[in-house]
C-alpha cells in the first residue's frame, strides 16, 4: 500500500512530524517493500489554505492513506472525500509509522484533531506543537546528510564537465 507520512526530514529514519498541513515534507512509502520517495510540501508556506492544498497533493501523488499527528478539518474533507484514511502518530520515525501501517496496529482517525486555522500562527490560534530538542537535531542531521549527498553528486559532475574539456 501506498501511504505518505508527514516529516521533518527526508528518509525513513526522519522524524514524523505533528502537523499536516504545514508539515515540511511527504514521504511516500510503499508498505510492502518499504521503498520511499520524500517530497517537500509545496504547502508549506501558503498564506492560507495549508491544510486543503496539502491534502490535494497528497490525493494527486496517488496515497491509499495518510500518517500524521494531526489534521484540520478542510484537510480531513478533503481526504475523507477522496476515500484516504488518516492515521495519527506522533511519536517515532517514519519507519516506524509505515511499519505500524503495515502491521495494522495503527487506528484511523473518524474526524479532525485539529482546529481550523490552526496552522496559521494567529497569537488567538493554539501553537503548533514543537518538536522536541532531539527531534530537532536529528531533522538537521538529516538535512545535512542530504546536502552531503547533493553536494557529492554536484562536485562529481563539476569534475567529469572540466575533465571530459
Amino acid at each position: 500500500m501506498k501511504i505518505v507520512i508527514s516529516s521533518n526530514g527526508v528518509d525513513l529514519d526522519a522524524p514524523c512530524s505533528p502537523i499536516f498541513g504545514r508539515a515540511s515534507t511527504y514521504i511516500f512509502v510503499d508498505t510492502e517493500t518499504m521503498a520511499f520517495e520524500a517530497l517537500p510540501n509545496p504547502a508549506m508556506g501558503a498564506s492560507g489554505g495549508a491544510g486543503i492544498q496539502s491534502a490535494q497533493f497528497i490525493v494527486n501523488q496517488g496515497a491509499q492513506a495518510v500518517v500524521t499527528g494531526n489534521v484540520g478539518p478542510n484537510a480531513f474533507e478533503v481526504l475523507q472525500s477522496a476515500g484516504i484514511p488518516i492515521y495519527l502518530f506522533t511519536d517515532g520515525t517514519v519507519r516506524q509509522a509505515a511499519e505500524m501501517v503495515r502491521d495494522g496496529t495503527l487506528s484511523s482517525t473518524g474526524g479532525a484533531t485539529a482546529a481550523e486555522h490552526s496552522g496559521m500562527r494567529r497569537r488567538s490560534a493554539p501553537a503548533p506543537s514543537t518538536p522536541t530538542r532531539g527531534q530537532q537535531v536529528a531533522a538537521l542531521q538529516e538535512k545535512a546528510r542530504a546536502l552531503r549527498k547533493e553536494l557529492a553528486t554536484i562536485i562529481e559532475q563539476i569534475d567529469q564537465l572540466e575533465g571530459g574539456t
